[in-house]
């Protein structure tokens, strides 16, 4: 039957110490649809699919899950991938030291009279990688792909098995809009070859486009479940049911107060740190003004994180010229501390490797960047980190029993947040936000750009790096366009649109305009 319930969950509850993450949630899913699951960070959403595919196994919950018919009690991910349950996890598990082609195919080797049969394993990476659109050669370390381009290896290793329910946490929150419609493409394709999809988004766009049902789950329980295909399903009615209001705005409202110029670079070029041949910055130069937030538009892989790496400390590849110039005067910026050091903040678009340290707590990772300034002769008074990382805590609306919790056992968007803290404490006169909201619900994201004008209001100078063209637009007041580690056109907002930022973002002609 077409219209049968390939899966339902009934009655699912799990606790953890002090918490309950989800409380008596149900959900039934049809064969051969595409279902989302909606809700804010924390709400329960990804605990929820770890209970289904067996990181938490049968007997740490309570509820029963049918799955073909049948009740299933899986005791880890290698029972629910036997059974055609496959899960790409929001935080991304690849192995940064090997290759693509044994990343795809990690304990699923293709093996022939009992050894790895590598010509074929790299045939059918070949296969897999084209299935996403990943032009990469399979023999390239995950260490040298963005995250972006990490997703889709992991979209291709879920493919590689007999997958009958694909779950995606968040598939493309690292992605630009080119690469999301082609994923979103690939589930639609797979729907209409049998395949079903659960789908967990914060981009209500893409689940209202693609999306036949969509459940809500707030504070760990379930709110409804709507049928997109009956209609009235748009994007202010999820809201509603996610955040229980209704948002006027999806950007706040903000009178510009900008200033004179005091951040600027000029002739920027670096290297790219594996391959010497290869420019990831081109002669780039832009400029930041007190009180601006300046938006960075491009496709994956046009070099914008690599530009803002380079520039805070030399972090990312080999410096070969260029001069940085705040307040009128060049400055010698070769690490990250002495970036700091002059004034400046980078919240990094991957967090789990470069902006928090997981072993920390939230009160630790909140201050961990200027300890400077909550020591006392070298020691660190513990009553100030516990009450700025506190009222941290409740600014930004972090979800954590206590700040002495884990960083690690937060949601992806609590710990974005827990980052946001961290470079807000060191009161930087220019922050570097890449990619700032990636993974962060709606409601969230509305905090997050309050603080972004308050802090653009106190007059300091915002770089906003988005992959979501409707962001920039409705935060920045210039946006500057990036091609193959070229900058190839600055708008003002009011000035701009996507067709005219998505010209400027795949041509290396330079048509740089006065603004």
């Amino acid at each position: 039957m077409a219209n049968a319930p390939i899966l339902e969950m009934r009655g699912i509850t799990k606790r953890f110490p002090g918490v309950v993450a989800l409380s008596d949630v149900s959900m039934t899913v049809t064969r051969g649809e595409i279902h989302a699951i909606c809700g804010e960070n924390g709400a329960g959403k990804s605990t929820l699919m770890k209970v289904l595919s067996g990181v938490y196994p049968y007997g740490t919950y309570e509820g029963e899950i049918i799955y073909e018919g049948e009740e299933v009690r899986f005791s880890d991910t290698k029972q629910s991938e036997s059974a055609g349950i496959a899960i790409i996890h929001q935080e991304l598990a690849l192995i940064p030291q090997l290759s693509i082609t044994e990343n795809l195919f990690l304990g699923n080797e293709i093996s022939r009279f009992g050894t790895i049969d590598w010509v074929a394993s790299q045939k059918r990476a070949r296969e897999l990688l084209d299935l996403v659109g990943l032009h990469e050669d399979p023999d390239a370390l995950i260490r040298t792909l963005g995250v972006g381009k990490q997703q889709l290896v992991e979209i291709a290793k879920a493919l590689h098995k007999d997958v009958k329910l694909l779950i995606l946490d968040e598939p493309t929150a690292a992605l630009n809009e080119a690469e999301s419609q082609h994923l979103l493409d690939l589930l639609t394709g797979f729907k209409a070859s049998g395949m079903t999809a659960i789908l967990i988004s914060h981009k209500l766009n893409e689940v209202q486009r693609v999306a036949d049902s969509i459940t809500i789950i707030r504070d760990g329980k379930t709110v409804e479940t709507l049928d997109v295909t009956a209609g009235g399903v748009d994007e202010d009615r999820i809201i509603r049911g996610m955040v229980g209001r209704s948002l006027e705005s999806r950007f706040p409202q903000r009178t510009p107060r900008i200033g004179e110029t005091f951040f600027e670079v000029r002739n920027w070029t670096v290297q790219h740190p594996v391959d010497p041949d290869r420019l990831v910055c081109k002669d780039e130069s832009f400029y930041v003004r007190r009180g601006e937030i300046v938006g960075f538009a491009g496709l994956m892989g046009a070099g914008r994180t690599e530009l803002a790496m380079s520039v805070f400390g030399r972090s990312y590849g080999t410096y070969l010229g260029g001069e940085i110039i705040k307040d009128g005067r060049p400055i010698q910026i070769t690490n990250v501390h002495e970036a700091i050091e002059n004034g400046m903040g980078y919240v990094s678009e991957d967090r789990k490797t470069l902006g928090l340290n997981l072993l920390d707590t939230v009160k630790r990772a909140t201050v961990s960047a200027r300890l400077e300034k909550i020591s006392r002769a070298g020691v660190v008074d513990e009553l100030k980190e516990y009450q700025i990382a506190e009222e941290y805590r409740q600014a930004l609306r972090i979800k954590a029993n206590s700040v002495d919790e884990g960083v690690s056992k937060l949601s992806g968007g609590n710990q974005q947040k827990v980052v946001l803290a961290k470079w807000m404490f060191t009161d930087p006169e220019l922050l570097i936000l890449d990619e700032p909201t990636r993974g962060i619900d709606v409601g969230a994201k509305y905090e997050i750009y309050n603080i972004i004008n308050q802090l653009a209001a106190q007059g300091k100078g915002i770089v906003l790096i988005s992959s979501e063209l409707p962001e920039l637009l409705g935060m920045s007041d210039r946006i500057y366009t990036i091609f193959e580690g070229q900058i190839t056109n600055v708008l003002p907002a009011e000035q701009a649109d996507p067709e005219s930022l998505m010209v400027s973002m795949t041509s290396t002609r330079r048509t740089r305009q006065a603004a």
